[in-house]
């Protein structure tokens, strides 16, 4: 029996619902998780899986095909995408299934996937039926793999603008057991809140290995009490003019999604030292990375509280839920930012504390040290926006900003901060060239006649670029 198959058994759960699953079998077993809490609750709902495969979920379709007898048995369909903005598309027609007569389901929860590229090109389709709404008992979520190195990609990507300017939450897993709580969680909020709900992930993350819970009661959703939804509700109907779903989208849905975040504590405070000075803030990949780098530098748990930091792992970085991250912001002197790529987490903070008082307000960095953004020269990172981030640069980062906390602490020797940049040896370049899979038919495609030339585009046909096949 294949180790997919395994995880899917339920006779193979150990003491407790405690299962050995990777990212990808994870997000398997998510929506027959999503039945069962359905189930329990009393509701009679289907789920419907589409969307188009892309590195870092290439592996997700056929794990998908490998569990078939599960989904069935769970009342989920599963249909690959010809490509990704029509298998959105029928996503979106999942959740029309109140508008018609003769439903014989309370509601379709979906889950679209596929690969950053493919969220650029399914923004039409993300926009459109987001601002149309869910249905009361369906929900979307929307897994989006991102590749931050383009590894095996055209050009490297960041799905979280992209989703803010649809209006769609992001949730960021940082490990196995978060796809299976952050998924649930976003199903709820998608249910509540009447959005669309992203969930981003790295290869980092979806190719790691983890035992997790995956009790389907594990979650329980909590809905908010300090926030109330217009009479008419949030959910889609028709007829639903253009105005009508800006006005529902702008003044209710996002506030909701804001309020449901809340409610359940999504923002966790993890370490707080009692004069804590210095704040942390991370979420996904990110998150491992900034965990990684303090086991780098010796700081535990304890010793770090001691040092006087604050770290708080954020679940959802867009739109960031502003109560819980003001209350972690109370007190301190700095604010380090460890996010992914460009600023998404950093700008919404900032605001968020702009009118503080000078004395009370905390310096907030990320991708630059305090000389600020727009006056230092190009490139003068203090966690730069390109390639992959690593432990070994939030290390960096994070002793550069101890050094100032606790001068004399011998921090500035670490990692080289002392040492004139100019000293440091360059790093040995590594160049790994890629090439096609044995048996890929592009191997005997891209052979051109001779005295032709052909150029290449979006695909991995684009490797026979650097093969010397003119």
């Amino acid at each position: 029996m294949t180790l997919a198959r395994v995880a899917l058994d339920d006779k193979y759960r150990t003491a407790h619902g405690r299962v050995f699953l990777t990212g990808i079998q994870a997000l398997v077993r998510l929506p027959m998780l999503q039945k069962e809490a359905d189930r329990a609750a009393g509701l009679d709902t289907a789920g419907f899986v589409t969307g188009y495969r892309g590195s870092p979920l290439g592996g997700l379709d056929s794990a998908l095909h490998e569990a078939q007898a599960h989904l069935s048995a769970h009342d989920i369909r599963f249909r690959p995408g010809v490509n990704e903005d029509l298998a959105a598309t029928a996503v979106w027609g999942s959740q029309q299934l109140g508008l018609l007569p003769g439903a014989r389901r309370e509601g379709i929860f979906a889950m679209w996937y596929g690969k950053g590229p493919g969220v650029d090109r399914s923004a039409d389709v993300f926009k459109h039926a987001n601002h149309a709404g869910t249905a009361r008992h369906g929900g979307v979520l929307v897994v989006a793999g991102d590749d931050h190195a383009a590894r095996s990609s055209a050009v490297a990507h960041q799905s979280e603008h992209i989703f803010s300017a649809c209006g769609i939450p992001v949730l960021a897993p940082a490990g196995v057991q978060d796809i299976l709580d952050y998924g649930l969680h976003g199903w709820a909020m998608s249910r509540y809140a009447g959005l669309w709900v992203g969930l981003k992930l790295s290869a980092d993350i979806v190719e790691s290995s983890a035992t997790v819970e995956i009790d389907g009661a594990r979650v329980q959703p909590r809905l908010p009490t300090d926030y109330s939804l217009p009479a008419d509700g949030v959910h889609i109907r028709w007829p639903d003019p253009q105005l009508a779903q800006e006005q529902r989208m702008q003044a209710t849905k996002i506030y909701a999604a804001l309020a449901y975040a809340r409610a359940n504590g999504l923002n966790r405070l993890v370490i707080d030292g009692p004069k804590a000075r210095l704040g942390l803030l991370a979420c996904g990949k990110a998150w491992l990375d900034l965990r990684q780098a303090m086991h780098d530098l010796g700081l535990s748990d304890e010793r770090a509280a001691a040092l006087g930091l604050r770290v708080m792992k954020v679940a959802m970085p867009w739109p960031l839920e502003a109560d819980s991250v003001r209350r972690f912001a109370t007190g301190l002197d700095e604010i380090l930012v460890v996010e992914e790529k460009r600023q998404i987490i950093e700008y919404q903070l900032k605001e968020m504390l702009y009118d503080w008082r000078d004395d009370v307000r905390p310096r907030v960095l990320g991708k630059f040290d305090e000389s600020g953004e727009w006056p230092a020269p190009p490139g003068q990172w203090l966690l730069p926006p390109t390639g992959d981030l690593t432990p070994a640069l939030v290390a960096r980062a994070l002793a550069s900003r101890l050094a100032r906390l606790h001068p004399g602490g011998g921090w500035d020797t670490r990692f080289g901060l002392a040492e004139p940049a100019a000293a440091r040896p360059a790093p040995a370049p590594l160049a790994r060239t890629p090439d096609f899979c044995s048996g890929c038919p592009h191997n005997r495609s891209t052979r051109v006649p001779e005295g032709s030339h052909a150029l290449a585009g979006v695909g991995c046909h684009l490797m026979a670029v650097t093969m010397e096949r003119s």
